[in-house]
C-alpha cells in the first residue's frame, strides 16, 4: 500500500479516530465502549463520503502501559469496532489499528483478526522518553517474530522516528540513521512531524534525498491551508483534529474532509 502510492505518487490520508477509554482503564465509564463503536462508524463513514484514503482507529485511554503489552479487553474491544468499521466502508477505504501507546504486537493481532492493512508504531526502532514511566524500549525481534508466527505480515507497519509520541530534536545524520534502521525492520513507512513547517519540510526532503524509496508519512500538523506546502515531499498523512473541527477527540466532519482532500488532488 505505502510503497505503491509512493511508486505512483498518489497521497494516502488518513483520519485519525479517537475512541472512548477502554473497558478495564482507569477513565473509563459505563457506556464508553458503545459510544466508541457509534463513533468509530459514523466518524469512518465521514471520512469515506469526504474521500479520505482510510482511517487509524486509536485507543485514548489516557493513561497506557509502557511496554508492548496490552490487557486482553482492549484488544477484543478494538477488535470489536474495527469488525464494524468494515462493515460500514468500501473495501478500497484502508482500516488502521494501534493500541496506544506502543502495544505493536496485540494491534497487530487485533490487525490479523479483523483484516486490517496496517498498523502505526510508536517505537519499532530505537527509544523514547515516555510520559508514563521512563523510556519506550523498542524491541523490533519480538515484533518480527510474532509477525510472522500470526501471519500477518500483509499489515504494514508506519513506523514513527520523529514526532508526537517518538521525542527527538532534528539532527540530519540521527534521522537518516533511524530511516535505516526502519528500513531494516521491514517498516512499509516512516513517520515524522514538526509543528514548523520549514523544519518538517526539511526532515522530509532530506529523507526523501537519502531514501528515495521509503514512503514518509506526516504524523500531524496539516490542515486545510497548509497541506498543500507540508506535503510537497511527503506521500502522506494521519490527520486528527483538523478533521474533527480542531475539537480533539471530537467527531470528524465531512465537510473538512472533502475540503481537505481537494486541496490534496489539486497538487
Amino acid at each position: 500500500m505505502f510503497q505503491e502510492a509512493h511508486d505512483y505518487n498518489h497521497k494516502l490520508i488518513f483520519g485519525l479516530i479517537h475512541l472512548r477509554p477502554m473497558p478495564g482503564t482507569p477513565f473509563y465509564k459505563d457506556g464508553d465502549y458503545e459510544a466508541s463503536i457509534e463513533k468509530a462508524i459514523k466518524d469512518a463513514k465521514a471520512l469515506e463520503n469526504g474521500g479520505a484514503s482510510g482511517c487509524l482507529i486509536q485507543t485514548v485511554d489516557k493513561v497506557y502501559p509502557n511496554g508492548d503489552d496490552s490487557d486482553y479487553v482492549r484488544a477484543t474491544c478494538m477488535s470489536v469496532i474495527a469488525t464494524e468499521v468494515r462493515k460500514v466502508v468500501g473495501s478500497d477505504f484502508k482500516i488502521g489499528v494501534q493500541l496506544m501507546w506502543n502495544c505493536i504486537t496485540p494491534s497487530l493481532a487485533v490487525a490479523k483478526a479483523v483484516n486490517a492493512d496496517f498498523t502505526r508504531c510508536t517505537a519499532l526502532i530505537g527509544q523514547t522518553v515516555s510520559p508514563f514511566g521512563g523510556m519506550t524500549q523498542s524491541n523490533p525481534l519480538e515484533v518480527l517474530e510474532y509477525r510472522r508466527k500470526i501471519e500477518a505480515e500483509n499489515v504494514e507497519m508506519i513506523a514513527e522516528i520523529a514526532g508526537y509520541h517518538f521525542q527527538s530534536g532534528y539532527e540530519k545524520e540521527a534521522l537518516l540513521k533511524r530511516v535505516h534502521e526502519a528500513s531494516m525492520v521491514k517498516a512499509g513507512a516512516v513517520e515524522i512531524m514538526s509543528k514548523d513547517e520549514t523544519l518538517n519540510n526539511q526532515m522530509a526532503e532530506d529523507i526523501r534525498k537519502a531514501f528515495p524509496h521509503m514512503p514518509i508519512i506526516l504524523g500531524g500538523g496539516t490542515d486545510v491551508e497548509s497541506v498543500k506546502r507540508r506535503l510537497q515531499f511527503a506521500d502522506g498523512a494521519l490527520v486528527g483534529s483538523c478533521f474533527e473541527g480542531n475539537k480533539w477527540g471530537e467527531g470528524i466532519q465531512e465537510s473538512i474532509v472533502a475540503d481537505y482532500m481537494r486541496e490534496v488532488h489539486s497538487m
